[in-house]
């Protein structure tokens, strides 16, 4: 597969040399030596036919000529100065197009094998005006997604869920509208997070701690203590929605957290990861850590199972008492014993300077009320 994938690629170079070599702008740098692509690894050609619906031979063609594209680019970006304008491939990656705002360029343009594109505006404009909107008041962003530089269409987009508040983004930051194009669009974009146990989550102005990565069907989320907050409360950092939350009475809660990615993992000492392989309850007398935003990776033993505790807010019930201490943002964070999860931290006295008891709601009554599958390593 690797020799043929080579040849491939030999194919696509000679492909290039002969197809520069039939412009005239070509035939005048013939003594050019002729450019070589580097091979491309075979998981990558593998993933292009998969994800771009392409075969074996365009692919390797394919990155051949984006090779070549990114050499000719970095050149011409140098040579041509201040009238450069930015460059881009067309779909099938086929011809590389190269905006200037001098004419007079054009042919050197040409002898580097691209198509000249003569616009009004240069890139350094264009990213200047980028720039602009990037220093607008943050209030002024609410109604805005994204903005970039487009050198397809020598302009910056504004994408944003309605035409007013792209507009409202131009207004505050005082940028030429003609520069810019505010495009309608539904993208609402969310940062990818990993879900690991013992993270911080927030909740408005509150900070949390997440329990447990857990799944319902195939939508991932976490577990978490039910004093966090209430069904329907959004949360950020990752971003989710409580689907279900119980306190008192009990202490527990369940975030939907749609685009992130559950790990079966608990953050331990030193931010190294500890791998969760199931939800076996320990015997009282087994040792125990929790992982909590504040404090971190403690660990203490078991002391009592089935514990009731009277809050200020109330009495929660079936809670397992611990010599872990925590302190106020751990609620809801880790409990683990070896790699077994135990819990979500619900509350406690005392404090990681001089010592305390800590409460945790069982992560198998979680589950089975919500009908949660726990990630497991």
């Amino acid at each position: 597969m690797s020799r043929q994938r080579s040849a491939l690629l030999g194919a696509a170079i000679v492909a290039l040399s002969l197809a520069a070599a039939v412009t005239p702008a070509a035939a005048a740098a013939a003594e050019t030596p002729a450019f070589k692509a580097e091979p491309a690894p075979p998981a990558m050609i593998d993933a292009m036919e998969r994800d771009l619906g392409i075969t074996e031979q365009q692919a390797v063609q394919r990155l051949a000529k984006e090779q070549s594209a990114a050499k000719a680019e970095t050149e011409l970006s140098t040579s041509l100065g201040k009238s450069y304008a930015g460059s881009w491939l067309n779909a099938d990656a086929s011809k590389l197009l190269v905006a200037t705002t001098d004419a007079g360029t054009s042919a050197s343009i040409e002898a580097k094998g691209a198509q000249p594109v003569v616009v009004g505006r240069t890139l350094e404009q264009l990213t200047g005006v980028k720039e602009q909107l990037d220093r607008a008041p943050e209030q002024a962003k609410a109604g805005a997604s994204v903005w970039y530089v487009d050198v397809t269409t020598n302009s910056v987009v504004i994408l944003a869920g309605s035409q007013a508040g792209g507009e409202a983004l131009v207004a505050a930051s005082g940028v030429d509208k003609n520069t810019v194009r505010v495009v309608a669009s539904a993208e609402s974009p969310q940062p990818f997070i990993d879900i690991i146990g013992g993270n911080a989550f927030y909740i408005g102005s509150s900070r949390c701690s997440i329990g447990f990565s857990v799944t319902r069907g195939t939508t991932p989320g976490f577990v978490t203590a039910g004093h966090c907050g209430r069904a329907g409360q959004a949360t950020s950092n990752p971003s989710g929605t409580f689907q279900g939350s119980s306190f008192p009475g009990n202490d527990y809660a369940w975030v939907a957290t749609p685009g992130h990615t559950p790990q079966p993992w608990v953050r331990g000492s030193g931010g190294a990861n500890v791998i969760v392989r199931g939800s076996t309850q320990a015997t009282v007398g087994s040792s125990i850590c929790r992982s909590g935003s504040t404090t971190g990776w403690r660990c203490g033993t078991i002391q009592q199972h089935n514990a009731s505790v009277t809050y200020p807010q109330g009495t929660v019930s079936g809670l397992t008492r611990t010599s872990a201490c925590a302190q106020p943002g751990d609620s809801g964070g880790s409990f683990i014993s070896g790699s077994q999860a135990q819990g979500v931290t619900s509350g406690g006295s005392g404090n990681c300077t001089v010592g305390g008891t800590t409460y945790h709601q069982p992560v198998n009554e979680i589950l089975s009320v919500y009908g949660l599958t726990l990630r497991v390593g």
